[in-house]
C-alpha cells in the first residue's frame, strides 16, 4: 500500500514531465528549447533534476507498489541525468537530453497518469 505523501510525488512527477514538454512545444521543438541557454534550458535541467529528487523520497520510503511503475532504467537514468547535471552543468550531453525527454518521458508520465487515475 501507498501512503498519500507518495501519490503526491507521483502527482509531482507527471506534472514537471508535462512542464518540460510543455516548454519543449513552445520553444518549438526539444532542439531550440535546449538551444536557448537562457531560459528553456534550465528549466528542463531544473524539472528533470525535480523528478529525480521525488523519485529518491518514494525509494526512501520502501514504496514497492509505486516503485513498481518505474523500471530499473527509469530510475537509474533519473539518477544519472541528476548527477550529470549537478556535477558538470555545462557539459551535459543535449543528444542525450533530447533522447530522455523525446523517448522516454511521454511513457513515463502516461503510466504515472494511468495510476493516479486508478487510485
Amino acid at each position: 500500500m501507498y501512503n498519500t505523501e507518495d501519490l503526491e510525488r507521483i502527482k509531482l512527477i507527471s506534472k514537471k514531465i508535462n512542464t518540460i514538454l510543455d516548454i519543449c512545444n513552445n520553444a518549438g521543438g526539444i532542439v531550440k528549447a535546449l538551444e536557448d541557454e537562457i531560459l528553456y534550458r534550465p528549466a528542463i535541467l531544473m524539472h528533470l533534476i525535480a523528478c529525480n529528487e521525488q523519485l529518491q523520497k518514494i525509494q526512501d520510503n520502501l514504496n514497492i507498489e509505486i516503485l513498481t511503475l518505474f523500471s530499473k532504467e527509469d530510475i537509474k537514468g533519473f539518477r544519472g541525468v541528476r548527477n550529470a547535471i549537478a556535477h558538470d552543468y555545462e557539459g551535459v550531453n543535449l543528444p542525450i537530453i533530447e533522447e530522455i525527454i523525446r523517448s522516454y518521458l511521454p511513457n513515463i508520465k502516461e503510466k504515472l497518469d494511468k495510476f493516479v487515475q486508478e487510485n
